[in-house]
């Protein structure tokens, strides 16, 4: 199972993925810091997304990123601390609030 996790922060993303392989041994973690490293993934194939809304410090998002996993019909979860700033069309998604527990991020994977 590939899994990819959208994140720019190193340490966030490093616990994200150890909270991945914890339950989920066999995954594969993918591991993008921009929209431009997360793309080529979608196109390679994944099967679950952990994306962070806000990435770096020049306002890029990932809602790109989200909106492609939403046509091509590819679970994911918002893990971010802007859940609540969505556009309506991501009202459904699963969002887990930064900072999290491991348990919460936990919950929401395959």
């Amino acid at each position: 199972m590939k899994i990819l996790i959208v994140e720019d922060e190193p340490i966030i993303a490093i616990d994200l993925e150890e909270i991945v392989l914890s339950q989920i041994r066999a995954a594969q973690v993918l591991v993008a810091d921009s929209i431009a490293t997360a793309l080529p993934w979608l196109d390679a194939g994944i099967d679950f997304a952990l994306l962070d809304i806000t990435l770096g410090t020049k306002g890029e998002t990932s809602l790109p990123v989200a909106q492609r996993l939403l046509q091509d019909r590819v679970p994911f979860c918002f893990v971010s601390s802007g859940v609540n700033e969505l556009p309506a069309l991501f009202g459904s998604v699963p969002k887990v609030s930064k900072p999290f527990r491991p348990e919460q991020v936990a919950e929401v994977l395959p």
